[in-house]
C-alpha cells in the first residue's frame, strides 16, 4: 500500500469565526472593543497588565464555550486517507476538539501560560490569570500567546513542515500577518495549492493555485469531499 500523501493546512481566523470566535480584523483594528496595541503587544501588557489579563481571561471563556464547526471536522476526517499537518495562526483548541491529531500553533494557545522570566516553562490554564499570579521563578504569569512585536518561535518548524507538503490547503486567512504569510513562499511550484476564502487573498505569484471562493465551512467540506472521493 503506498504511503499516504501529506496535506499541510494553514488556517487563520476565518475558520474559527464560523464558530463564533471574533477576530480584530473584523472591526478595523479593534478586538472586542479594544485597541490591538493595548492588548496584543508587550508594551500594552507592561502598561496595564490587569486589563490585558482580563481580556485574555474573557477570550479563554469564549473559546471554552465555542464548538468546532464543519470545517474543523472536515479536516479531521481527511486523516482517514491522508497524513495531515495543520499549521494554525489561531490560539483556540477547536482543531484538537474536532479530532485532528497534528497541529502546530504558530501564535500560541489560549489554554496555556508562561511566566515573564521563563517563556519555555509552559503550563496549562483553564481558569483566569490575575496580577500577582507568579510562575515557579517568581515572575508574573501571562498568556502563552505570541503578541505583535514578538518573535514567532515556531516559524522555523512551520517552514520545515511546509517543505514536505504534497498538497497544500489555505483556509480562512488573509495572508496579512507575517511571518506566517510568507510560508507559501517555500512551497514547491508543483504542489497543488487550494485557497479557501470568500475573499481570496493575493496569490497570483504562486503556481498550481485552485481557488475555492466560499466560506471556511462550505469550502472545506467541498474540498474534503473531493479529496476523499
Amino acid at each position: 500500500m503506498p504511503d499516504k500523501k501529506h496535506i499541510v493546512v494553514l488556517t487563520g481566523a476565518g475558520i474559527s469565526a464560523e464558530s463564533g470566535i471574533k477576530t480584530f480584523r473584523d472591526t478595523d483594528g479593534l478586538w472586542m472593543g479594544y485597541n490591538v496595541e493595548d492588548v496584543a503587544t508587550p508594551r500594552g501588557f507592561a502598561k496595564d497588565p490587569a486589563m490585558v489579563l482580563h481580556f485574555y481571561n474573557e477570550r479563554r471563556r469564549d473559546v471554552a464555550a465555542a464548538l468546532p464547526n464543519a470545517a474543523h471536522k472536515a479536516l479531521a476526517a481527511l486523516e482517514n486517507e491522508y497524513n495531515i499537518t495543520i499549521i494554525t495562526q489561531n490560539i483556540d483548541d477547536l482543531h484538537e476538539r474536532a479530532g485532528s491529531s497534528t497541529i502546530l500553533h504558530l501564535h500560541g494557545e489560549i489554554f496555556k501560560m508562561h511566566s515573564l522570566g521563563n517563556p519555555d516553562n509552559v503550563k496549562d490554564i483553564r481558569g483566569d490569570i490575575n496580577v500577582g499570579d507568579k510562575g515557579e521563578d517568581g515572575t508574573q504569569l501571562r498568556p502563552h500567546i505570541v503578541w505583535f512585536e514578538e518573535e514567532v518561535p515556531m516559524i522555523a518548524q512551520a517552514v520545515s513542515i511546509m517543505q514536505t507538503a504534497d498538497i497544500f490547503v489555505l483556509v480562512g486567512t488573509s495572508l496579512q500577518v507575517y511571518p506566517a504569510a510568507g510560508l507559501l513562499d517555500v512551497l514547491a511550484d508543483d504542489v497543488p495549492k487550494y485557497i479557501i476564502d470568500k475573499n481570496i487573498p493575493a496569490v497570483s505569484q504562486y503556481k498550481n493555485i485552485i481557488k475555492i471562493e466560499m466560506n471556511a465551512t462550505d469550502g472545506m467540506v467541498e474540498l474534503a469531499d473531493t479529496l476523499l472521493s
